[in-house]
């Protein structure tokens, strides 16, 4: 059965961000890993969170060694593609525009950001006139 990413909790999040980010690792690795991030929970919380998250299809263990290593089974932009589909139809209806607008007016985007997220407006753009160009041959105009 293919995990639904909106069945992922918060302190579950945060281990899955680990193993994002650290790469496969023990649930000592991961332990340590959350330590130095500021969160302090005890070893068999996170084999808890591990072992939820493997039942739930988002990570896979080896044990063909001493320790169990956990790796991630989905990756982040899947999480975050379905986390946020959740998100515009709780808030905007399934609208991404307002979200968008919001995250542009209070967020401050560095040069490289700004400079990406017109290119990606551009492309919108073209896509959107060869559509119309299209649409209005079919019709006839």
């Amino acid at each position: 059965m293919a995990p639904h990413e909106s069945d992922v909790g918060t302190a579950e999040l945060e281990v899955l961000k680990t193993l994002w980010d650290e790469g496969p690792a023990t649930v000592r690795e991961v332990m340590n890993h959350l330590h130095a991030r500021g969160r302090k929970v005890a070893y068999t919380t996170v084999l808890t969170f591990l072992t939820r998250l493997e039942q739930k299809g988002f990570v896979r263990s080896d044990k063909s060694g001493l320790a169990y290593v956990y790796r991630p089974r989905v990756t982040r932009e899947k999480v975050s593609r379905s986390r946020l589909k959740s998100l515009l139809e709780e808030l905007y209806d399934g609208a991404a525009a307002p979200l968008v607008l919001q995250l542009v007016r209070d967020k401050h985007l560095t040069a490289d950001e700004i400079a990406e997220l017109q290119e990606l407006i551009n492309e919108l753009d073209v896509k959107s006139r060869r559509s119309k160009s299209k649409s209005s041959r079919r019709s006839g105009s």
